[in-house]
């Protein structure tokens, strides 16, 4: 019998060897979250590569500081943004009560009033509003706090 037949009555469908039969399958899942992997990740990852979790280390670290710069900025242009939403609401606010002033001056009183009056009733009205959102918002912010962490985030 020559060498190819006899490799093919070995590969034989109905011969399983036994290195075959006590082969099993075993699936590993691991899941991590935050910008590093955990310590024995990285420890394999420097016996692959040398010097890479010092690399990933550093990685992570740009990363956070990227992030709080970015912050930092959105913070500086949301403060500069509503000092000057208020700054030109008090202009427009007081053009209206000073045209209304002028108005009942004049001898429109019902105009000049209703001028004065409508703006003021706007002031309010954007100051209540803004204050429900400010509470709405901590409301979301405490129950987030509160509630037990999701155990399977998306």
């Amino acid at each position: 019998m020559s060498r190819k037949n006899q490799y093919r009555n070995q590969e034989s469908p109905g011969s399983a060897s036994p290195q075959a039969e006590a082969m099993a399958l075993r699936i590993q899942s691991q899941r991590f979250s935050g910008p590093l992997p955990p310590p024995e990740a990285l420890e394999r990852y420097n016996q692959i590569l040398p010097g890479a979790a010092e690399r990933i280390i550093a990685m992570a670290e740009s990363q956070h500081s990227h992030r709080q710069e970015l912050e930092k900025c959105v913070v500086t242009s949301n403060v500069g943004a509503q000092r000057l939403g208020t700054i030109l609401g008090f202009i427009v606010a007081m053009t209206v009560v000073l045209g209304g002033m002028w108005l009942v001056h004049e001898g429109k009183s019902g105009s000049g009033l209703a001028a004065i009056l409508t703006a003021l009733a706007s002031l309010v009205g954007v100051f209540v509003w803004s204050k429900h959102e400010q509470q709405k918002d901590l409301r979301k912010k405490s129950e987030a706090l509160t509630a037990p962490p999701d155990r399977f985030p998306n």
